[in-house]
């Protein structure tokens, strides 16, 4: 038999920062070897106009599930027979919709439930809608890395050591797909991964690196002999723990993504954080073990002013994150903030992934004390000044950015580039 794994863009165009899925390199692995695996990345390579075999799995984001929606009824058309088999974040949220661009659609984690829909594909008996538990991690032991040769990644290496988080943010997707469960691996067989990726800088793709202090200490010593440089995703509240900050520094991490969100108190709580006292002092202590920050911050909440742009822009100015993200607040389906703003009548369309109406980088909802219109430009106006050329050399000028010049200069051209191709871009794209 013959399976082919799919990962649909945006919009159709290719990417200069995309990371390898590893998603796909799991369930390969975890594919009985009789079956004859294939795997595309529209995100780095034109897709097939025509796919033949037995199955095809495209993993869904709502960013890209207009697109995904277009490529599953373009190859049923060709071919009748090929099952259409969709996962991840969207289909998760919205089953019913993905339903009516496949035959079968994976709700939750795929891995727990992929031994069952092989063997149901298999004996011509695949049902509409499988349901994982979300309640445990296999081992990535048998991980295919293989489906990746060929394609031109960004050279970082991918690492998952754990999945969820313990957080509640009302925006976030990673909440809504998992609530408050966080599973893991063990750390010998993440640590054994890391010895074997031929990559020297690692994205570890922890939702927050920071859940259980003593587990992440033994990580980290364990992971120091291995002489990588990595980044990954945290709270703040690592600031609190200075035996894991130095730890981290040692193990060889350059980069912390960290979501501010926003500087308002009023708005954090809305959001279900708590800000940091001293945000001045954290940041310094980051910066004292040769770390560099990538600030996510987000407009849009109840509090927000069009002061607030102005307010977030210097701040992160006077700071020289190596990276910012200025995001109109997101309303992603299933979401708590999603629901609540659809029950209150703003979202501008319920539907925005599949409207043809919406471009990214658009405002999502109404908000408050501005116009859907002044968030949209005011988001974009930050965007191009911070990676403008006057902004990247504002930021140089920090003692860490300047230890990591060639880290930064590369991050920030980068986003430069996907920031002004990816505004304004309509999703879906064309054929």
């Amino acid at each position: 038999m013959k399976i082919t794994f799919l990962r649909p863009s945006m919009n159709g165009k290719q990417s200069s920062d995309a990371l390898k899925p590893v998603a796909f390199a799991i369930l390969a692995g975890l594919t009985p070897k009789d079956f004859d695996v294939y795997f595309y990345d529209e995100r780095v390579e034109k897709l097939p106009e025509i796919i033949d075999g037995d199955a095809i799995c495209l993993s869904v984001d709502t960013f890209s599930a207009k697109r995904a929606y277009f490529w599953a009824e373009n190859y049923k058309k060709h071919n009748k027979n090929i099952k259409i088999i969709m996962g991840g974040f969207h289909p998760t949220a919205c089953p019913e919709e993905a339903e009516k661009y496949s035959d079968c659609v994976v709700v939750g984690d795929a891995e727990p439930v992929w031994e069952q829909v092989i063997n149901d594909l298999r004996n011509g008996a695949l049902k509409r809608r499988y349901i994982s538990s979300n309640s445990y991690m296999l081992p990535f032991n048998d991980m295919c890395q293989t489906v990746f040769n060929d394609k031109k990644y960004a050279n970082i290496g991918v690492v998952q050591w754990k999945r969820g988080c313990v957080g509640r943010c009302d925006f976030c997707s990673i909440h809504s797909f998992y609530k408050s469960c966080v599973t893991e691996r063990e750390i010998d067989d993440v640590i054994d991964e890391i010895k074997n990726l031929k990559e020297k800088i690692l994205f570890i793709a922890d939702d927050n690196l920071l859940y259980d202090k003593i587990k992440l200490k033994e990580f980290l010593i364990k992971l120091i002999p291995l002489k990588k440089k990595w980044g990954c995703q945290v709270s703040i509240n690592i600031t609190n723990d200075d035996d894991i900050l130095r730890l981290m520094a040692q193990s060889g991490c350059i980069l912390m993504i960290i979501g501010f969100e926003s500087l308002n108190a009023d708005n954090l709580a809305k959001i279900g954080k708590k800000k940091n006292s001293d945000y001045c002092r954290a940041i310094q202590k980051i910066y004292s073990h040769g770390i560099m920050i990538y600030a996510a911050f987000i407009f849009g909440y109840p509090n927000d002013t069009l002061d607030s742009f102005g307010q977030v822009f210097r701040f992160a100015m006077k700071h020289k994150f190596a990276i910012t993200n200025f995001n109109p607040l997101m309303a992603m389906p299933a979401t708590d903030l999603y629901n609540e703003l659809k029950k209150q009548g703003k979202l501008i369309d319920e539907q925005w992934w599949l409207s043809d109406d919406y471009s990214y980088g658009d405002a999502m909802h109404r908000p408050e004390k501005y116009t859907a219109e002044e968030l949209t430009q005011n988001c974009k106006r930050l965007r191009y000044k911070y990676y403008s050329v006057f902004g990247i050399l504002r930021r140089i000028f920090n003692p860490v950015n300047l230890r990591r010049l060639p880290v930064f200069l590369l991050l920030n051209v980068i986003s430069g580039i996907e920031i002004r191709r990816k505004q304004k871009s309509g999703l879906g794209g064309k054929k």
